[in-house]
């Protein structure tokens, strides 16, 4: 099995604010390193290779991939430069209020859809963590995201 994951976010500003350059001019590095990763197996990118935004709320970008294990997420989320754009989200990013993450397990040679994904976000933000949709609290061997998210 492999591991789905969606991570959403509403942006503060349009993508072509100033405000908001450190943030796009990244994008570009932390996807190919996410793509160059041990354990990456697929992203969701539009017809340009570009990340998408929901088409009703362009403020809403969403990030759908796929790794061949948890431990090799984690290790590119905590462990790369991704973890420095994380730690900078409040500058670009609106506070959800709910969840925005979740994760699941997948066939291999399965790519998810943003439909199928929403669907579980949905289903965690309604029920909490099960075997259909998770956090990173849903993988208890792993460590390094509490770790790091409270640091």
């Amino acid at each position: 099995m492999h591991l789905a994951e969606l991570n959403i976010g509403r942006t503060r500003y349009d993508l072509d604010d100033p405000r908001m350059a450190d943030f796009v001019n990244r994008l570009d590095v932390v996807n190919a390193l996410a793509e160059r990763s041990k354990g990456f197996v697929w992203r969701l990118t539009d017809e340009a290779g570009e990340t998408v935004a929901l088409e009703d709320d362009p403020h809403v970008i969403v990030n759908l991939s796929v790794w061949e294990t948890a431990e090799d997420l984690e290790h590119f989320v905590w462990n790369t430069v991704h973890r420095k754009v994380y730690g900078r989200r409040g500058e670009w990013f609106e506070t959800m209020g709910k969840a925005h993450f979740v994760m699941w397990r997948i066939e291999e040679g399965c790519v998810p859809t943003v439909a199928e994904a929403m669907a579980r976000l949905e289903h965690l933000r309604q029920h909490g963590p099960s075997d259909h949709a998770f956090g990173w609290e849903g993988l208890p061997n792993l460590k390094t995201w509490f770790e790091k998210r409270c640091a």
